[in-house]
């Protein structure tokens, strides 16, 4: 009895981890260079520094590779946010997206991507779910918590509480185009206590000293 040896498969099966990873970083340096519209796969291909063939391999179109990695930067990591309070969950979060969007790559890219998608269905229908479905996990574990802890009563509106949880973010970045300084997001947070009523709370200052 003979066994065949098995061959590893070629050609468009073989898609090198290092070359799809070069890929990505290539599109967002172009995607924040020049933007959704003048974006080209010769030009992603070229600062890779691979074949337009080894894009094509793994994404049909730039449509296609701009909405996986719109997926995947709203799916990234964010830090354990429970530390015992709303207006502490509150500030760690905010510190976590401002850091986030004050990567050059992302305050550039991002509202690009907003404005593109009023133009496009498919960017927008993509920002829409992923988006959301991000604000509505985060969002929603961080209002479940407070309800718990008693700092929001029971009958909370969730969606509300979101809404006023992340509409400022939005409206800061995108439509004003303001920098979220620590003072705006420490004014924030307190607003957003504020509106939603928690309950047991006082206003918290950064670098107050306890006691004086």
């Amino acid at each position: 009895m003979t066994t065949e040896k098995r061959r590893a498969p070629a050609g468009a099966a073989v898609l090198r981890g290092e070359i799809t990873t070069a890929i990505r970083r290539a599109l967002m340096q172009e995607l924040a260079a020049v933007g959704y519209g003048r974006l080209s796969i010769e030009a992603v291909a070229r600062r890779a520094g691979v074949s337009k063939t080894a894009i094509y391999r793994r994404w049909n179109s730039k449509l296609d590779l701009v909405l996986e990695i719109v997926a995947a930067a709203a799916h990234g990591k964010l830090p354990v946010l429970d530390t015992g309070t709303l207006r502490g969950d509150l500030t760690l979060l905010f510190q976590a997206v401002a850091h986030a969007l004050r990567h050059p790559l992302a305050s550039q890219i991002i509202p690009d991507l907003l404005a593109e998608a009023a133009r496009n269905p498919s960017i927008d229908a993509t920002l829409r779910q992923v988006l959301h479905a991000r604000q509505q996990d985060i969002g929603g574990r961080l209002v479940s918590r407070a309800v718990q802890r008693g700092e929001l009563p029971a009958d909370t509106d969730p969606d509300a509480a979101i809404d006023l949880i992340v509409g400022p973010l939005y409206w800061r970045l995108a439509i004003a185009r303001l920098p979220l300084t620590d003072s705006y997001l420490d004014r924030l947070v307190e607003s957003v206590v504020a509106a939603l009523g928690v309950e047991g709370t006082v206003p918290h200052q950064r670098g107050a000293v306890v006691g004086k």
